[in-house]
């Protein structure tokens, strides 16, 4: 047990070296795992001499290295492989669709009858298939060519970018990157509106100047517009609307409080942009906007324009 112990501690100190150590009973717990059919089903062969108890395997050849995979590692497994197999269909995963399979086969297992989680994808979303090429250039930090056709034009037009972030938003995708043209380091092109794509072989520009991570902060969904500062926004939300703001805030600056039984006040500080706008009008009479005055006259300008339609 004392060589025991004292091996373990090695190993232990190699990983942490602040590491004060294992304790007998820690051990003793750990062989009885090994032994039962949760661990590794070992058998184990214990030696007397005098007080002492020697441990050894009674197959000195045997390794748990060599073992099938336990009900534990099992189980997690096919967690691991149901989370993965969300992944179909994504090109640059297509290497899963041929993987998987051989992982089931592996723990002797198969598909659950019941599926228990989804991530919310769009099999049918246009330029998916391009969604590889994106990403390799990313990786590799490659220029690309694109032919790009936004809803608002009727013919396409050629642009470069040298491609730094891709971010999924409301279902669809967005490249953000250099643009050379204008020199804006924030473009960002809609993956369903890129007809073509080509890599180009011209020196990369670095992205010096956005912390990705950081850039998104301040915004909801993909636009950021230019020289706008951080507002904050005052907003009521009623009745069952607001139970579910305050079970599931719209942004991370998001402070709420109840006014009363059916009014809930929420303070945003973030830059109003188009999709923010959108948020707001998808709850209609559930929500009214107390403060800035002029997103408040934005708004009831888009409600008098959608009143008109009728």
């Amino acid at each position: 047990m004392n060589s025991l112990i004292e091996e373990c501690e090695k190993v232990l100190a190699e990983i942490d070296p602040e590491t004060k150590g294992i304790s007998r009973r820690q051990i003793f717990d750990d062989i009885s795992f090994m032994e039962s059919s949760e661990g590794w089903s070992i058998d184990l062969k214990r030696h007397k001499d005098g007080k002492k108890v020697f441990y050894r395997y009674k197959d000195l050849n045997f390794s748990i290295n060599n073992m099938p995979l336990n009900e534990v590692e099992i189980n997690q497994l096919n967690d691991a492989v149901d989370i993965l197999s969300q992944f179909k269909g994504m090109p640059q995963f297509d290497w899963i669709s041929e993987m998987i399979p051989k992982l089931r086969q592996g723990i002797n297992s198969f598909d659950s009858e019941t599926k228990l989680m989804e991530f919310e994808s769009n099999e049918y979303l246009k330029g998916k298939d391009h969604l590889g090429t994106l990403y390799n250039a990313l990786k590799h930090k490659t220029p690309l060519k694109t032919s790009y056709q936004p809803f608002q034009n009727e013919v396409p037009y050629e642009l470069i970018i040298h491609p730094y972030y891709l971010k999924q938003y409301n279902g669809r995708w967005f490249l953000f990157g250099y643009n050379p043209m204008n020199g804006k380091s924030d473009w960002n092109l809609a993956i369903d509106r890129i007809l073509d794509l080509e890599e180009l072989s011209i020196p990369f520009k670095e992205n010096t100047e956005i912390n990705w991570e950081e850039y998104f902060e301040d915004i909801m969904g993909v636009t950021k517009p230019d020289g706008q500062p951080i507002q904050q926004i005052v907003l009521h939300f009623f009745g069952k609307t607001g139970r579910y703001i305050e079970s599931k805030p719209i942004h991370g600056s998001q402070k709420s409080k109840w006014l009363d039984t059916n009014t809930l006040e929420v303070k945003l500080e973030l830059i109003p942009n188009y999709e923010f706008e959108r948020l707001i009008l998808s709850y209609g009479e559930s929500v009214k906007i107390l403060e800035p005055v002029a997103l408040i006259k934005k708004i009831l300008l888009r409600i008098e324009n959608a009143l008109a339609q009728y």
